[in-house]
């Protein structure tokens, strides 16, 4: 071991392979300028040690914890697997999904009111108020227009008028959820039965309703090739009862589906640097 340990300089004087550390199973290694030379600053290093700091570990998804002193630590690090960012990694980039909290919650400044918010949480509070807006009158004019008897007579205005109502919810759970998150993060909302309760709601609603707008559309294709391929001989009204018993099992299906999502939201404190923020994860069990 020691013979080895003597040509540990080499690499470090190596230029073509710029290292700036290295480590060995029982090392870790940091090639340092000495004068005009560079040599290796090596260390006993244990790989097997557990990093969760000490049985405190505040990091999420399986995140490496690092603190500033073993005795008495006055801050503490997250190392993320990848995949996983955030101050204690609790945001996800799997399935290339992202949520409002990942992608606009760190540009909100604490305690500044809206007109003093960075550009992006401004523009985006601009964006969402036209698509809101957009959003909630489309809405309200497809539900007038899907309540038309006549088109009622018909399996697929059914489904348009729940399709249309299930848009006008969503839209407006959208909004709450929006406006909710900028209130937590400005620090305005802090009850923290409040914050539980839309933690635990607000997601599982807005998952809801855009699945069962995109089961509504599927029903909608089928109705109509299914009358394509039978043509006169399709029965009106045993198709507008079935829709009726297909919306209703559609909607206990979704929930049934979508059921894990409130049972594992929880509620994490996140302080860093002077700032507070409290964020909504799902965290399942490893």
């Amino acid at each position: 071991m020691l013979r080895r340990i003597k040509l540990y300089h080499v690499p470090c004087q190596n230029r073509s392979a710029h290292l700036s550390c290295f480590y060995d199973e029982a090392h870790l290694c940091i090639c340092d300028n000495f004068g005009d030379q560079r040599l290796a600053n090596c260390i006993e290093f244990n790989h097997q040690m557990k990093l969760d700091c000490f049985g405190q570990n505040a990091c999420q998804n399986g995140a490496e914890c690092f603190q500033d002193n073993r005795i008495c630590p006055q801050t503490s690090m997250c190392v993320c697997p990848r995949c996983f960012y955030g101050v204690r990694c609790q945001f996800s980039t799997h399935g290339f999904s992202l949520s409002l909290d990942a992608i606009l919650g760190y540009h909100i400044q604490p305690d500044a009111s809206i007109l003093n918010q960075p550009s992006p949480v401004q523009v985006s509070i601009a964006v969402s108020t036209i698509m809101i807006l957009i959003g909630f009158v489309n809405g309200i004019l497809s539900l007038i227009t899907f309540r038309n008897k006549t088109i009622l007579k018909f399996s697929s205005g059914f489904y348009l008028l729940w399709s249309s109502l299930t848009t006008l919810i969503t839209v407006i759970i959208w909004t709450l959820k929006f406006w909710i998150l900028i209130g937590i993060q400005t620090g305005f909302i802090s009850n923290q039965s409040f914050l539980y309760v839309q933690c635990v709601l607000v997601d599982f609603v807005l998952r809801i309703g855009l699945n069962m707008n995109q089961w509504f559309n599927a029903c909608i294709a089928t109705d109509r090739a299914i009358l394509t391929m039978k043509g006169i001989n399709f029965d009106q009204k045993k198709s507008k009862k079935m829709a009726k018993y297909i919306i209703t099992g559609l909607f206990i299906f979704t929930i049934m589906t979508s059921i894990h999502d409130p049972i594992h939201r929880r509620l994490i404190d996140d302080e860093n640097d002077d700032e507070k923020r409290i964020w909504c994860t799902l965290a399942y069990s490893q």
